[in-house]
């Protein structure tokens, strides 16, 4: 661990320093260095296309996009969305974008036509890429529904309701040279490109040259675990020295080769995914458009992958596949386990069974580039599955009463803030949001509960929001969910609080059981009773096969308060 300060007075304060200074470059500058050490190293592995490109052909297909997206009128400030699951395209739009300073606007693939219209007017969107189809959703179908002037003209988009919006993209990642155009204000990728070679490339040199590092380069959306989405800003200083200094911690090279299950619109993708390998020279491998736990064995084997990401439930469906014992996982190194808590006995089975014996918890947010905290390679099980490990080098973290924003004693749970180079610009056209999430000395309020230990472990304990109040006792639903994540029954499980009119909130416990196993009601109560204090033994239990989830395997808890309410 590099150099880290822990205030003599005992407070839940720690700060990490670092013998690697921060990179003072735009994303496009590493790019650029990184394809001259690198030409022909694999970049980007596209199973599921049957596509591979060098950093050399990458940095190619990356300047031509650019310079389409410069022949089209866009360049520094301009905010140009993605709405589509994982291929090639997209990475080159993340590079291309930043390559001329736009603002990449990641859209979730799983958005319907209200919350598309939402993440289009939020960010004043001007440019638009998507594909044709994925599961049951048709997505020019669903856009012209929205913008009916996509009938009126020819390759340009000119609507009252999305004023900003003058381009629409289709590109179809299978079948890129067959790709049908459903209405005449659509372009096709291949259209698209061709606006690029008529720029000349010193304009464009030119444009890169000109940005700096603190410009905005990235709006995301927060996970809407909690409610509606906001728009978070991010600079090239934020992301790409969050993805490098997580690249640091996993002891990550120009040798290694990553497998990426997670999607590429959220900020587990874009960045501690895409943008950590390239920053690095590693090879991004993407086993499928989306998450398929077969797909993601089979990338493991045939590319032999040395890390692989995912969320707890990905790495649940990976381990318990059918097929999983068929796979050579032997080439695994090290990976990502972030989103949810990791109960211990998946990360034995993480550990053992898929040869991840360097795996890391991560934790952070949307808002903060977004990872702030990993455990270490050398960290004992208990270590990476009770805490989220310490932050990383060149950030600040402390706990504090939520109410008074004092800063707590060491071990007192509170309200875990960050400060550093990852915190966000603001969420965009929302400054009364950011004043409520960032304060004056530039602290960024999570939301999150947690405590602090000694050496600067932080364990967290839930979200402040999601705090049951219960008769008077502050009941903390991750302690509930560890207990029971310990009985080897139990595959997932989500607590949350209800109202009522005596107690002021009543426990509710959802649980999925593993495939096969069997347990009623008395016997979770029972076991309940025989580890948790009485006031915190679930009210209401329900047996669930599955958990209302955003596509990142996140619960979504307020969805289910949602159901309970209505029974």
């Amino acid at each position: 661990m590099t150099p880290s300060v822990l205030a003599e007075t005992h407070l839940s304060y720690f700060h990490r320093g670092g013998d690697v200074p921060l990179l003072g470059t735009t994303i496009p500058e590493r790019f650029t260095q990184i394809v001259k050490k690198y030409p022909d190293h694999d970049a980007i592995v596209s199973c599921h296309q049957g596509r591979r490109l060098s950093y050399r052909e990458l940095d190619l297909a990356i300047d031509l996009a650019a310079e389409a997206l410069f022949a089209f009128g866009f360049g520094r400030g301009d905010r140009i969305g993605v709405w589509s699951t994982d291929n090639i395209e997209w990475l080159i739009l993340q590079m291309a974008t930043a390559r001329i300073g736009a603002i990449l606007v990641n859209i979730n693939p799983a958005y319907r036509p209200r919350e598309l219209e939402y993440a289009l007017q939020t960010s004043e969107v001007q440019g638009l890429f998507t594909i044709p189809a994925y599961s049951h959703s048709n997505y020019p179908e669903m856009l012209i529904n929205l913008i009916p002037e996509l009938k009126q003209h020819d390759g340009v988009v000119q609507s009252e309701t999305f004023p900003h919006l003058s381009r629409v993209v289709l590109f179809d990642s299978v079948n890129p040279m067959q790709t049908e155009i459903p209405a005449k204000g659509f372009l096709s990728w291949q259209d698209f490109l061709d606006f690029g070679r008529e720029v000349d490339r010193a304009v464009l040199d030119e444009a890169t040259h000109a940005l700096d590092c603190d410009d905005p380069i990235n709006i995301q959306y927060t996970s809407g675990t909690t409610g509606f989405p906001k728009a978070v800003v991010l600079t090239h200083h934020n992301i790409l020295n969050n993805a490098y200094f997580t690249a640091q911690a996993m002891k990550f090279g120009p040798t290694d080769r990553l497998c990426v299950p997670v999607p590429f619109y959220h900020c587990f993708g874009m960045v501690l995914s895409n943008l950590l390998c390239l920053a690095v020279g590693a090879c991004i491998v993407v086993p499928a458009e989306h998450f398929d736990p077969l797909a993601v064995l089979q990338a493991i084997e045939s590319e032999r992958c040395t890390a692989l990401h995912g969320v707890p439930t990905m790495f649940i469906g990976e381990l318990e596949h059918a097929r999983f014992d068929e796979f050579d996982l032997s080439s695994l190194r090290t990976g990502i386990m972030a989103g949810a808590p990791c109960p211990s006995e998946l990360m034995k089975r993480v550990i053992n069974d898929m040869h991840c014996r360097e795996i890391l918890i991560g934790y952070g947010q949307t808002e903060a580039s977004p990872i702030t905290h990993l455990t270490h390679a050398e960290d004992n099980l208990a270590r990476r599955t009770e805490t989220v490990g310490t932050n990383l080098p060149h950030q600040e973290v402390k706990v504090v009463d939520p109410e008074t924003n004092e800063t707590l004693p060491l071990g007192e749970i509170g309200d875990v803030c960050f400060r550093g180079y990852h915190v966000m610009s603001g969420y965009y056209n929302n400054s009364e949001a950011t004043a409520k999430t960032i304060d004056q000395a530039g602290w960024l309020h999570s939301g999150d509960l947690g405590a602090m230990d000694q050496e600067g472990y932080v364990k967290i304990t839930g979200r402040l929001k999601e705090m049951i109040i219960r008769g008077g006792e502050n009941i903390y639903p991750a302690e509930i969910e560890a207990y029971l994540f310990s009985h080897d029954k139990i595959a997932q499980v989500a607590v949350f609080g209800l109202p009522d009119e005596k107690l002021g909130e009543e426990i509710v416990v959802w649980v999925q059981l593993h495939q096969g196993a069997i347990m009623d009601e008395d016997e979770l109560l029972s076991f309940c009773r025989d580890g948790l204090a009485h006031f915190k033994v679930p009210h209401i239990v329900k047996f669930v096969e599955e958990f209302p989830m955003t596509v990142t395997g996140k619960i979504q808890k307020f969805r289910m308060r949602e159901m309970m309410s209505t029974i």
